[in-house]
């Protein structure tokens, strides 16, 4: 809950961020991300950190009524960025891209700028390139109204740097006590997908990778979680392609995720369009071997041969060779496996914590010295003799 902070400056005393980001029960990474954010910041001294909901959730029955929920889920997101903005120091901004860049992110940095509050966008799509070009006339000025960008990737900083737009990144972080590390030696032939049934994550691929991977391994088992617009196709694809041992468990909550890495062997993943998707840090985490296409920030995260496995986009019997290349080279997967979980100590929470406190304090400085270094949130100054 907020304290109740008075308008205007901070005065010196506890910094005020306002998160703006979605929240459950849309299920995805933003909602993953900013969440970890809120409950992880509630204890840290000097900061009062708040969640305004981009889906504020209110009249059941009529938010099951398609139309008029978007009428009424914007209006009140409205009323509450009029609201509860002017209380706040800092506005730090989920975003994605395409209308929901429109919906979400363009009036909150709008109604910031109105009441002279700092800004931060936290751009998490991997379709920034298209966005950015096919969107360009309104997006890119939206996007130089932000005092800060802020992307989980230095793929996305790159992408923006194509477009003349300055970002810097601060990595999506994995909270490891959720998740369990487990040695899979014996490799077992129980793989795993779960990404939204989104077209630019083209599941399908998966599923066909998993048939090649079938013919050689019957035994084989896939589970596959998420949900979407391709649902009722990739179940029939499923059955077209005579697949055996194929589990759809529909959208999974982020506190059941972490038993089911446990209980499978290598993760499979086979998006076209992709930024930093967590599943493949969180499988790192639990000790599976990843097998991805190489699409968009990817190769930023996972090195080919040395981290997991990559291939190229849409091409499922190289996901699968990959895959199978796996159980014939035991040494391999123990050498990735290692790998990956010392690269990903990058992501911990508390390397991330000390980038996002920079950020943030940097932004509550004023103008004249906010090009000067600020010290480590963690490091006490030194007493002048």
């Amino acid at each position: 809950m907020s304290r109740k902070p008075t308008a205007g400056q901070n005065n010196g005393d506890r910094l005020r961020v306002l998160i703006v980001a979605p929240a459950l029960p849309i299920v995805g990474g933003q909602t993953v991300q900013a969440a970890t954010l809120l409950e992880s910041f509630r204890s840290e001294p000097g900061l009062t950190v708040d969640l305004l909901p981009i889906n504020p959730q209110f009249f059941p029955r009529i938010q099951k009524i398609k139309y008029v929920r978007t009428v009424l889920t914007s209006t009140r997101y409205l009323f509450d960025l009029l609201k509860r903005t002017r209380n706040y120091d800092i506005i730090h901004i989920f975003s994605a891209s395409y209308f929901s860049f429109l919906l979400a992110p363009t009036p909150a940095v709008l109604i910031a700028k109105m009441f002279g509050k700092k800004t931060i966008l936290n751009y998490h799509s991997g379709e920034a390139s298209d966005h950015l070009r096919r969107w360009g006339r309104t997006a890119i000025p939206t996007v130089r109204l932000f005092d800060r960008v802020v992307t989980p990737s230095n793929y996305l900083v790159d992408e923006f740097a194509r477009f003349g737009l300055e970002a810097e990144p601060i990595f999506n972080s994995v909270d490891a006590g959720r998740f369990r590390f487990r040695n899979r030696t014996p490799l077992r032939p129980v793989f795993f997908s779960n990404r939204n049934f989104e077209p630019h994550y083209n599941v399908a691929c998966t599923l066909r990778a998993f048939s090649v991977i079938q013919r050689q391994m019957p035994e084989a088992e896939l589970i596959v979680a998420g949900d979407g617009p391709e649902r009722s196709m990739l179940i029939r694809l499923a059955a077209d392609l005579n697949l055996r041992n194929v589990s759809f468990l529909g959208q999974v909550s982020p506190e059941e995720m972490s038993s089911i890495y446990d209980r499978t062997d290598v993760y499979l993943n086979s998006s076209e369009i992709d930024n930093m998707p967590l599943s493949l840090i969180e499988a790192m985490v639990c000790g599976l071997p990843v097998v991805s296409t190489n699409a968009g920030g990817i190769p930023y995260i996972v090195e080919n041969g040395r981290t997991g496995l990559l291939v190229e986009t849409n091409n499922h019997e190289a996901l699968a060779a990959a895959a199978l290349s796996l159980f014939e080279d035991r040494d391999m997967v123990e050498r990735i496996v290692n790998s990956a979980r010392e690269d990903i100590a990058k992501y911990s929470w508390e390397n991330v914590r000390i980038e996002w406190l920079r950020t943030y304090h940097e932004l509550s400085q004023p103008a004249s010295i906010q090009n000067a270094s600020v010290p480590d949130p963690d490091r006490a100054e030194p007493t002048e003799c």
